[in-house]
């Protein structure tokens, strides 16, 4: 946990001097603040006032300011709190901003995080409230899940974003919404990543639309064809790999997509039901996607496989034989949905046998809450499908991008087996 103070004890912030001469505020607090723990209320013995929507704890920066409102102190306490809350030092919120070790690499700097301080908090507060974290009492690992990861990557995507809309003469003018590649193994955090990415873009006032590739999959009748196609090859068997994808059918989603440059344009985003057909999948019912009006500042493109580059058939079947019906799908990919992407946000795992762990510990989860969930040795047949595809093209994407990628709009992030960003 970072320094905290007390409720009636302000102190004076100094972030760093020499990057801002703008005027940076104290907490503002209110003093014998008593919270009732039973309804969530609080007292303000100064003016004898009660209520829980009424302000606790002000501080910001130039115009920002935070209000801690009483049923979020109330959060923060025992239930049986009577007497002075606890509140995060934004002096040492900053200094642990500044030790992120993405800091650097998503174009930040300590200058900058103090210049726009007020942002970071901003976004920060948003990514707790929407992750279900206590914004007054975060612990390391929410911490670093926060400000060392989301908020960093948000603010480098943010950037990417306006290199593109600079591009064209002025507002006025329709702007062809920013697609953003995400690439990351299964069970990485990309979901989630792009979730909090989705969120902060929309709060911000940028339409933002997200969806995977997994959205893309083949009708459960073409996936039964495509099986029988290569019968004898467990690659191909189920869904996943190259190959067990509608090519068309996802170019065809991003164009309309990309079409919503003006008020009233709509398009729906498809959803594939994997629990469909025993577990086996089909794409879902059209009525039930969700439909998205323009216009669309940004498209947010996830998949475990996203930027896959084909490799020689002498390297995949070294790697395993079935691979090379998948290296060969894989020529088709980049014309079909990768032309789109402007930008890339690359997740990279030091040890792929992550992926297992990570699928394992779901799939626990879910039985714990009586959910239907795999066993150890279904999770081991499962995963087992995609590692050749992970050993034979993770090692090359990493290295040298996606096709038609530009390294200077290319974030890779690497992270550690616990999901935490290593730089």
């Amino acid at each position: 946990m970072i320094q905290l103070l007390r409720l009636g004890t302000p102190s004076a912030l100094n972030l760093n001097p020499k990057a801002s001469n703008r005027s940076i505020q104290p907490f503002k607090f209110y003093r014998n603040v008593a919270v009732n723990g039973a309804d969530n209320t609080f007292v303000d013995r100064g003016s004898n006032t009660a209520g829980s929507s009424s302000r606790v704890a002000e501080f910001g920066f130039g115009r920002k300011r935070w209000m801690m409102s009483g049923k979020m102190l109330a959060m923060a306490l025992p239930s049986n709190a009577a007497s002075s809350a606890m509140v995060s030092s934004v002096a040492d919120l900053y200094e642990f901003i500044c030790r992120g070790p993405l800091l650097e690499k998503t174009g930040s700097s300590v200058q900058e995080v103090a210049n726009t301080i007020d942002q970071w908090l901003e976004c920060g507060i948003q990514l707790c409230r929407l992750l279900g974290f206590n914004e007054l009492l975060l612990t390391e690992a929410q911490k670093v899940r926060v400000y060392h990861y989301y908020v960093p990557v948000y603010l480098w995507c943010e950037r990417e974003l306006l290199q593109h809309r600079a591009k064209f003469k002025d507002d006025a003018e329709e702007i062809p919404p920013f697609v953003f590649g995400v690439s990351a193994p299964q069970g990485s955090g990309k979901t989630t990543l792009v979730y909090a990415l989705d969120h902060l873009f929309n709060i911000t006032g940028r339409k933002a639309a997200s969806i995977s590739i997994d959205d893309f999959y083949l009708t459960a009748t073409d996936q039964a064809k495509l099986a029988g196609e290569n019968a004898g090859n467990t690659l191909l068997e189920l869904r996943g790999n190259a190959g067990s994808h509608d090519l068309a059918f996802g170019a065809d989603t991003l164009k309309k997509l990309c079409s919503l440059t003006k008020t009233g344009t709509k398009a729906k985003i498809p959803r594939y039901d994997k629990s469909a057909y025993s577990g086996r999948g089909d794409r879902g019912d059209p009525f039930t996607w969700p439909e998205i009006e323009g216009p669309l500042d940004v498209i947010l493109l996830e998949g475990w496989m996203l930027g896959f580059k084909p490799l020689s058939s002498e390297v995949v079947k070294a790697v395993d034989p079935q691979l090379e019906a998948v290296n060969r799908n894989l020529e088709a990919y980049y014309d079909a949905w990768e032309k789109f992407i402007g930008s890339w946000i690359i997740i990279k795992v030091d040890d792929t046998h992550w992926v297992y762990e990570w699928r394992l510990q779901a799939e626990i989860a879910m039985r714990k809450e009586g959910k239907p969930g795999m066993s150890d040795e279904q999770v081991a047949d499962f995963v087992s499908r995609y590692m050749p595809a992970y050993k034979a093209y993770l090692p090359v994407l990493y290295s040298d991008g996606p096709r038609g990628s530009n390294p200077e709009h290319t974030l890779i992030v690497e992270v550690d087996e616990h999901r935490n960003p290593l730089g």
